[in-house]
């Protein structure tokens, strides 16, 4: 049905048979190259994620419902760890439908998700979401109450230490998020899926290398 790709960072690639799915591919500011996302949908959890052409299919950054392709996006609005009060929501986190498996993109966010966050995320069955903390994104323990929250059958996490990678601020090994949660783990170039049925019958972290 799909697979999935880590390129660093927040940024995720989603592939169908006819069309793919990138987030926040602004990778120079990691200090690697911008992805092309000519002829892609391009999600942005923050507005400056994105790379700034006009080259993709769909551009959004923002919360609302968006259908394109083999994808159902729906966008829903969230607070970052530096966001005050004055500021209000700096983020958006995403559920996005591909058939009949239902994924959460979480971008640069506070650990505890809203009654209507939740409601709004729906049951998912893969959750994406970064574990590298250090006050800039969520931490170990903080994903780790979230992926409570959220109850999904797979994690994967990404945000994480990477020695090629030049973040904002140093982060997180991702030992800390998996010894923090106890579940199985799979190691993969991609994580390929065919259908609901291939779905893990136990929550399993699946980390996918980066390319």
């Amino acid at each position: 049905m799909f697979d999935i790709e880590y390129r660093g960072g927040n940024s995720i690639v989603i592939s169908t048979k006819g069309l793919k799915l990138v987030s926040d591919p602004k990778l120079s500011l990691l200090g690697l190259k911008d992805l092309n996302v000519k002829d892609m949908v391009e999600l942005a959890t923050e507005s400056r994620f994105l790379t700034g052409t006009l080259d993709s299919r769909l551009s959004i950054e923002g919360p609302g419902e968006y259908e394109v392709g083999d994808f159902s996006i729906r966008g829903i609005r969230a607070i970052r760890h530096i966001d005050s009060d004055s500021v209000g929501f700096g983020s958006t986190l995403y559920r996005i439908a591909v058939g009949d498996i239902r994924i959460a993109l979480i971008g640069n966010i506070v650990s505890n998700l809203t009654e209507d966050q939740l409601e709004e995320i729906g049951v998912v069955d893969i959750l994406i979401i970064p574990v590298g903390g250090a006050g800039y994104t969520l931490d170990s323990v903080g994903a780790a109450k979230l992926v409570r929250q959220v109850d999904p059958k797979v994690i994967i996490p990404i945000h994480y230490a990477d020695s090629s990678l030049v973040y904002e601020v140093p982060q997180d090994p991702l030992k800390l998020f998996t010894d923090e949660i106890s579940a199985p783990i799979e190691i993969v170039d991609k994580y390929k899926l065919k259908s609901a049925a291939s779905l893990p019958p136990v929550m399993t972290i699946v980390e996918i290398k980066r390319i």
